[in-house]
């Protein structure tokens, strides 16, 4: 992808034009990315109140029995949004899905083991565990320069 930026100060506002030979995934992530029409604040709920989450703060996000929980160090929270939902509001270079049902904050990962057959044995900050399904692999290869 190439990146052009001119300078011109005749120009009232900012513009962007976004020239393609086609309607791809990349140019659709860059049209949700500079759109504004969804809020990026994530709230979960634990103990009857609900907090602002922090993205940084977060560990992982997970789907469990028909709820998307979020992990952080000051403990689980309930989400009030679907595992793509809250996907699509998340720093996509600081988090990636792992399986249909996590998400992590690569940030947060403290170690990543290859030596499963198949798979990725995945080692959090807070000490928990979790594994990438195959499917995910070849993408988590790829995030790693593997």
């Amino acid at each position: 992808m190439k990146v052009e930026m001119k300078i011109d100060s005749s120009c009232t506002e900012p513009k962007i034009i976004i020239l393609a030979a086609s309607m791809t995934e990349e140019v659709n992530d860059i049209l949700k990315k500079l759109s504004d029409d969804m809020p990026q604040i994530i709230s979960g709920s634990r103990d009857g109140k609900i907090e602002v989450l922090e993205q940084t703060d977060i560990i992982r996000a997970y789907a469990n029995s028909g709820k998307v929980f979020a992990v952080t160090g000051r403990g689980e929270y309930v989400l009030r949004l679907r595992l793509y939902e809250l996907e699509e509001r998340l720093d996509a270079h600081q988090f990636v899905r792992i399986s249909n049902s996590e998400i992590i904050n690569l940030k947060k990962a403290s170690q990543f083991d290859l030596g499963f057959t198949g798979t990725i044995c995945v080692k959090l900050s807070d000490g928990t565990t979790t594994y990438v399904s195959r499917r995910y692999v070849p993408k988590i290869k790829k995030l790693l320069g593997i």
